[in-house]
This record gives structure tokens, C-alpha cells and sequence, in this order.
């Protein structure tokens, strides 16, 4: 499970990217889109390592071997996430924002690893390709969408926050209890990045600062990693 670290962004009006001048408004972002498909990329090449190097099985024994080791990766991942969120969101220190984006991407590779590691040895090959592929589309099209009418979500903020908490809650529950959540769980999941993605693009084009281009890149690639979580998860549920 990923989370999305980003329930709140900043709020101050002085240099936002919709008051900025055209030219700094269009810079900002590129830079955000351009941090974006870096920390996808850097994800991918930390998934390819930890194959490649063989510690894929072993993260995936050690996070899912025992009935609670899952419950406590997510605590400690839950923690880096905020951890990393606070210095990405540092706007007078850019090497504490790439530190934080940095930590974030390692975090998420690792926690992605046993879903991808078990897709590849319980599935058929075209399973995450075809996952990426299906986040990818759905990415692109909820992003023109937001710029194109350039509506403002930013009203989702809260009603995603507590959609978060409730998910969070029913995944403890699901983990303490040994219940399997099913397909209507990873539907509603995929529906929750969603909402993250529209949120989020939206806050890039009316409520970050026009130096805030490291965090809402992070915020982005968290709801990616959220919506490609759910969407690999329900074709390995229809591979089955």
C-alpha cells in the first residue's frame, strides 16, 4: 500500500504558481513534471536493482512473513513518508527537498517490491507492464483534464484525508484480523488515487509556490505509486 503524504499543501498566496508571470508559471511546471518522471524513473531503476541484485525474495519474506511484519512496514513506511514530506516542503533548502524526494522514491521501491515480486512469480509476464501501461493512461487523461478546464480541487483535500484514514483503518483491521479485503477494497483504492491525481494537479496549477517544484513532484508520484498499487493488484486478482 502507498500512501499520499500530501493531505495539505501551502497555502501562501505571494508567489503561487497562479499569480506567477506566464513564463515563471509555465518554468514551474516543467520542473514539476520533469521531477516527476525523474522519481519514476529512479523507482523503476530501484526495483530493477533490488531484482537484480536477488534481494527482492528476501524483502519480500521479511515484510510478509510473519502476521504482523506487514502492519509494522507500513508503520515504519507511514513514518519515512511524513518524514520526507517535511523536507521536500522546505522551500529555502533545496538539498533537504531532493533529500526528501530522494528518501520517498527508496521508501516507495521498497515497499512495492513483494506486490511486483509476487506478480512476477504468480502471474503471467504481462501483468506489470500492463499495469504501468493502465496507470499511465489513466494519469494522463485525469491530468488533461484538470488542465484543460483548470478547475481548482482543492476542496478534495479533506474528504480524501479522511478517505485515507478509513482505507488505513480497514488495511489494520484487514492485517490484524487476517481478512482478505478483495476486489471492491482495490476499486475504491484505485478511485482514492484518483481523486489524489485531480487534487494534486490541481494544486500545481492554483496552490503551490513557483519554488515548491520538488514537492508537488513528490506529491504526484505518490498518487502514481498509489494508483499503480491498486491497479496491479486487481489484474493479479483477475490473473488468478
Amino acid at each position: 500500500m502507498a500512501d499520499n503524504p500530501y493531505a495539505n499543501v501551502a497555502t501562501e498566496r505571494v508567489d503561487v504558481a497562479s499569480e506567477a508571470e506566464v513564463e515563471e508559471r509555465l518554468a514551474f511546471i516543467r520542473r514539476t513534471y520533469l521531477h516527476l518522471t525523474g522519481a519514476i524513473a529512479a523507482f523503476i531503476a530501484m526495483l530493477t536493482f533490488f531484482f537484480q541484485a536477488g534481494f527482492a525474495r528476501s524483502m519480500t519474506a521479511l515484510m510478509l512473513g510473519g502476521q504482523f511484519s506487514w502492519l509494522i512496514t507500513l508503520g515504519l513506511f507511514i513514518g519515512v513518508s511524513w518524514m520526507a514530506n517535511r523536507w521536500a516542503m522546505r522551500g529555502g533548502s533545496q538539498p533537504m527537498q531532493y533529500l526528501g524526494l530522494g528518501v520517498y522514491v527508496v521508501a516507495q521501491s521498497a515497499i512495492t517490491t513483494p506486490l511486483v515480486y509476487i506478480a512476477f512469480r504468480a502471474a503471467d509476464p504481462w501483468v506489470v507492464p500492463a499495469a504501468a501501461g493502465i496507470t499511465l493512461s489513466i494519469f494522463s487523461v485525469l491530468t488533461g483534464y484538470v488542465f484543460i478546464t483548470k478547475q481548482d480541487f482543492n476542496f478534495l483535500g479533506p474528504i480524501l484525508g479522511i478517505a485515507s484514514l478509513v482505507a488505513f483503518g480497514i488495511i489494520g483491521f484487514g492485517i490484524l484480523f487476517g481478512f482478505h479485503l478483495g476486489l471492491i477494497f482495490s476499486f475504491a483504492m484505485v478511485g482514492l488515487a484518483c481523486g489524489y491525481i485531480v487534487y494534486d494537479t490541481s494544486n500545481v496549477l492554483h496552490h503551490y509556490r513557483t519554488d515548491q517544484h520538488v514537492a508537488a513532484s513528490l506529491a504526484l508520484f505518490a498518487s502514481v505509486v498509489l494508483l499503480f498499487w491498486y491497479v496491479l493488484q486487481i489484474l493479479l486478482s483477475f490473473s488468478d
